[in-house]
């Protein structure tokens, strides 16, 4: 099976109330890599400056991402700087950069244009489109969007939302998005614009998942020291997706097991900058916190009435 993402691979400046770190690796289709990989095969678009280092292409490539994709042009890397309060729930803007990755137009190698699996990340969604008119429909077609795109560029994304099968957003997003304040009334309204299945990522709450008639909920991993936010999201979609691809496809069992896999990896991303804590990370760990969840989350029935 292969896995295709399309996004930004950039440079995070980020502040918490727990350090501070400059230009350290990001970007939505970077996280979403280094999550996915750990699970399944990845193949990489996006585009970077001179500036960025080749030594992380190779480890991209040693973790098995396919980084044929990934153009390197005149110009300086994607920088975004951002900053963080005590909650830890929303990120607070200060500059973006987009330089080299304002002129982005994906184009797709041959060899990337069969995935199994496409992952179109956080990107404008003209650009989205642009995408899937170069694949042969996958079997699965996932999308993460923002505030930004549906507001600015609203029209676009309800055309390219026809064409997905999952659409990934916080809740902020989805209330956004659909005009409900209910994330539930929310995701029902969401569904009728094309995704078959809306994925609402909730910070530390969880992940809520909703399907026609369905609802399935994963609850964060509880954790005593979290550092970094950023990049959680994408490193749930990695999660998620890079599980879908492992274990053959979409149905309603792979799907709560692959959010629990997604909700496991954000969980180890949070818990350094950038994603050095993902470097550490094995499918045991994965494997180990996974086991922890069920076990958070195991109830029995109420006893019957005497």
């Amino acid at each position: 099976m292969t896995l295709l993402v399309v996004g930004s691979v950039a440079f995070d400046s980020v502040q918490t109330p727990f350090g501070k770190k400059e230009r350290v690796l990001g970007g939505s289709a970077n996280f979403f890599s280094m999550s996915a990989s750990l699970l399944t095969r990845v193949q990489l678009v996006g585009v970077i400056g001179e500036d960025f280092p080749e030594d992380h292409v190779g480890y991209l490539q040693q973790r098995g991402v396919d980084t044929a994709g990934l153009t390197r042009v005149p110009g300086r890397t994607f920088h975004w700087r951002g900053r963080y309060e005590y909650d830890l729930n929303e990120a607070h803007t200060l500059e973006t950069q987009l330089n080299v990755f304002a002129d982005f137009r994906p184009n797709l190698p041959e060899a990337f244009r069969r995935p199994d699996h496409l992952f179109l990340a956080n990107i404008d969604p003209e650009l989205q489109a642009l995408v899937l008119e170069q694949v042969t429909r996958p079997k699965l077609v996932a999308l993460d969007t923002m505030n930004y795109w549906i507001s600015g560029k609203r029209q676009a994304l309800l055309k390219v939302l026809r064409d997905v099968d999952v659409l990934f957003v916080n809740d902020a997003e989805a209330r956004q998005l659909s005009g409900e304040h209910n994330v539930v009334k929310a995701g029902a309204a969401i569904r009728k614009m094309g995704p078959r299945t809306v994925i609402i990522k909730r910070g530390e709450y969880g992940a809520l998942m909703l399907e026609h008639g369905t609802a399935f909920y994963v609850p964060a991993y509880p954790l005593e020291d979290v550092f970094d936010p950023t990049g959680a999201g994408d490193t749930f979609a990695g999660g998620v997706m890079g599980a879908l691809d492992r274990w053959g496809g979409f149905n309603t069992q792979t799907a709560r097991q692959a959010m629990v896999v997604g909700g496991v990896l954000a969980s180890f991303v949070v818990e350094d900058f950038s994603f050095d804590r993902l470097r550490t990370t094995s499918l045991e760990d994965v494997q180990r916190r996974y086991a922890d969840l069920r076990q958070f989350t195991d109830f029995k029935d109420l006893p019957t009435a005497d």
